[in-house]
């Protein structure tokens, strides 16, 4: 483990999901009657930020908060225990408790009880400690007075590694010395309101003038399925898209975007790097199942989350589609295979091609190939809108994972024409067809390759 930890700052909440089943409206009133309800308690607020960035690596992960004395502390209290080390600030005004009246996957109500603000006591010497020395300092403000007290600033401001501050509209300024700020496109809009639209113009706008305000080093909006905006305040931004994700849940993103930017600076990133890491990291919690999916065993990673084969596949199969697959090297994208591809897309509901991994272009094209790395031919596919997903194989033919995938069709080039495909027979087991498509003529990578050399 790291020696020094990434510590969170801010209010802690605790969180609760009441899930049941409606199937019914109130006789006095047109609401749905929910039955047969679960309850379901995690951390909120800060405490989710930091259970998140405690689960998303190896740095150990202490979360500073004021805490009260009642029950709904003491289960918040049982909730992080064992996944991050709490040094509590003395507090009086209840605990936050957002509860959300959910059936199935939507939510009907929200109720919150608690104080509004909390009354907080002297700032423990072991919690200003914690924020000096920190790796990095993540501060995740819910607007209950935590980062407006004197002494939590004051700490924050002496802080020696980076700080990511994650705002609130009803929360304290970040201190000047923040390194990155991270508002959503709304909260941003409520400080800077004078800026009117929703494109990247006026979030750009919004970032500049709020790095002008709070005089800090740089602003990142989120901008939900858009991605994040990076400002330093002069010059162009950098805009980081998100990859789109099919489903989930965005309750927590916000969190995990600033909880994952807070981890790369801690580790050595610079900020662009850190920003474009929590976008990716955002959106495989959001896919993963959002805050919903806070205990669950598996890690996030912040990895890119454009759907695997197997969800793919699966979704078209539900919706009872054709599940098209092609194969091959993929070396450099020539109009031949763009044409092939396109042309494949069309026989079914979707298109997943299965490409060579480099060990296996080289057993077939010799040693000088690929000229383009595997991931980065991937890359290139699924940015094409007729491809759905890409899988790399090592074997010299695709046979193995075929009969993983099981299309229903498979496709290939026309310079197979008249002969019968060497996949044919593994497609004919689960009653799959393979089929030959007419080939654009004059292009092949080799070809190309051959030209760039006279």
């Amino acid at each position: 483990m790291s020696a020094r930890p990434l510590v969170v700052v801010g209010d802690a909440l605790l969180d609760v999901d009441l899930v049941g089943t409606a199937s019914r409206l109130s006789p006095d009133a047109p609401v749905p009657v929910v039955e047969d309800v679960e309850r379901r308690e995690r951390p909120g607020g800060a405490a989710l930020a930091a259970v998140i960035a405690a689960a998303a690596g190896s740095r150990e992960v202490v979360l500073v908060a004021p805490l009260d004395s009642d029950e709904d502390a003491d289960r918040l209290r049982a909730l992080l225990a064992g996944r991050v080390r709490l040094v509590e600030i003395p507090a009086t005004g209840g605990t936050a408790v957002k509860q959300r009246v959910r059936v199935g996957d939507h939510s009907v109500a929200r109720l919150d009880s608690g104080a509004p603000v909390a009354v907080l006591g002297e700032l423990p010497a072991a919690a200003a400690v914690s924020i000096r020395d920190a790796a990095a300092v993540l501060v995740a403000d819910y607007g209950r007075g935590t980062t407006a007290d004197p002494a939590v600033r004051a700490a924050l401001a002496g802080a020696r590694g980076p700080v990511v501050w994650d705002p609130h509209p009803r929360g304290a300024d970040p201190v000047p010395s923040a390194r990155l700020v991270t508002p959503n496109g709304a909260e941003a809009a409520r400080v800077v309101p004078a800026v009117d639209g929703e494109g990247l113009a006026a979030v750009g706008a919004r970032a500049e003038a709020l790095i002008r305000h709070w005089g800090v080093g740089a602003v990142a909006v989120t901008m939900g399925a858009r991605g994040a905006l990076l400002s330093y305040g002069t010059g162009a931004p950098m805009v980081v898209p998100a990859v789109a994700v099919t489903g989930g849940d965005p309750c927590g993103a916000g969190d995990s975007f600033a909880a994952a930017a807070a981890l790369a600076l801690a580790d050595g990133a610079v900020t662009g790097e850190a920003v474009a890491a929590a976008v990716a990291f955002a959106s495989a919690f959001v896919a993963r199942g959002g805050a919903t999916a806070w205990d669950a065993d598996e890690r996030v990673e912040a990895v890119a989350t454009e759907p695997g084969a197997e969800a793919v596949i699966a979704r078209v199969r539900a919706a009872g589609g054709t599940v098209v697959a092609t194969g091959g090297c993929f070396d450099l994208l020539h109009p031949g295979h763009v044409a092939t591809l396109r042309a494949a897309r069309g026989l079914g509901d979707c298109l997943v091609v299965c490409i060579n991994s480099d060990d296996s272009v080289r057993r077939l094209k010799g040693p000088s190939r690929p000229l383009v790395t595997a991931p980065d031919r991937a890359r290139v596919l699924e940015a094409l809108e007729f491809v759905d997903a890409v899988v790399v194989f090592d074997e010299d033919t695709p046979t193995q994972v075929l009969d993983r995938l099981r299309p229903d069709v498979w496709a290939k080039g026309g310079d197979y024409a008249g002969a019968d495909l060497p996949e044919a027979e593994v497609l004919r087991s689960w009653g799959g067809q393979a089929v030959v498509l007419p080939y654009l003529d004059g292009h092949s990578t080799t070809a190309l390759v051959e030209r760039s050399r006279v």
